[in-house]
């Protein structure tokens, strides 16, 4: 686990440069030819580096072993850093929905210079974000994958922004108001996905399908009722927590075997190694 973490923070520290070389192209741009297409993509590009800075010092401190205040771990830092995110992403969205309607019309210019470097953007943003999503899922972070939709979106705005920059450049200046609305709009959606993937782990909604892990449960030698099944999640990772009924005349050492082979079925079907198992006579 620990050089899990430690593989995660080195990602994030290298995707938060980029995001920030990114960020700065962006704001150069946005303000040398006035578009607030530009713009308002610079400012979605800001929450990628505030949630990299964010995500770097909660991976940090969720790595951190269970305590005394934290007897489950400090993983739920990670989820609260993403929730802190949509959080933020709904913020800035309305924020630019707010200066897109209320801007005044002005002349909007363009360039080969500033194009360039717009598709410089555009072609970070594609590597970051495949070759993050690649670890996302190798390492089975949820913060990890969350960045790497976050940048993934980046690649879509700037192909809508750059089209209409130009044609506002070309005199359609509604064009560079309506994609500032369409970022917004965007950034919405993101934020509720996130809000989506977030909220059942902070309201401790069900990890697994009860039915389908008294099944599971049911199928081991030695079971002979099932009292209460519950599961969580914890971070990325799921706890489940059991009350189950063996003979009553079993020793402790034959009750602590059956709780063995239970807790080895869980982490081989289910990959879940934090299992709590309160064991019941029954005559």
């Amino acid at each position: 686990m620990e050089q899990r973490d430690t593989k995660i923070l080195r990602i994030i520290l290298i995707e938060g440069l980029a995001n920030l070389f990114v960020l700065t192209i962006k704001l150069l741009v946005g303000m040398v030819t006035g578009s607030l297409a530009v713009l308002s993509d610079a400012i979605h590009s800001l929450t990628d580096v505030i949630n990299n800075i964010v995500a770097w010092f909660v991976t940090r401190h969720s790595a951190k072993p269970a305590d005394s205040r934290h007897p489950y771990g400090h993983r739920k830092f990670e989820t609260v850093a993403v929730f802190a995110l949509a959080a933020l992403l709904v913020i800035l969205a309305f924020e630019l929905v707010l200066h897109a309607i209320t801007r005044e019309a002005t002349e909007i210019s363009t360039g080969r210079l500033e194009l360039g470097l717009m598709f410089v953007v555009l072609t970070i943003n594609i590597v970051i974000s495949t070759w993050q999503r690649r670890w996302a899922r190798r390492l089975k972070s949820d913060i990890l994958l969350a960045d790497a939709n976050h940048t993934f979106s980046d690649v879509l705005i700037t192909t809508s922004v750059i089209a209409s920059w130009q044609l506002s450049a070309m005199g359609w200046l509604w064009a560079d108001q309506l994609c500032a609305l369409a970022v917004a709009g965007l950034i919405f959606y993101l934020a509720y996905g996130l809000f989506k993937r977030t909220l059942p782990v902070l309201l401790d909604e069900r990890a697994i399908d009860a039915e389908t892990l008294r099944a599971a449960v049911q199928s081991v030698d030695g079971v002979r009722a099932i009292r209460r099944v519950r599961s969580r999640w914890v971070g990325s990772a799921r706890a489940v927590d059991l009350v189950i009924e063996v003979d009553a005349h079993l020793s402790t050492a034959a009750a602590h075997e059956i709780a063995d082979r239970l807790e080895t079925l869980l982490a081989d079907r289910f990959e879940i190694h934090d299992v709590s198992i309160h064991i019941e006579p029954r005559s």
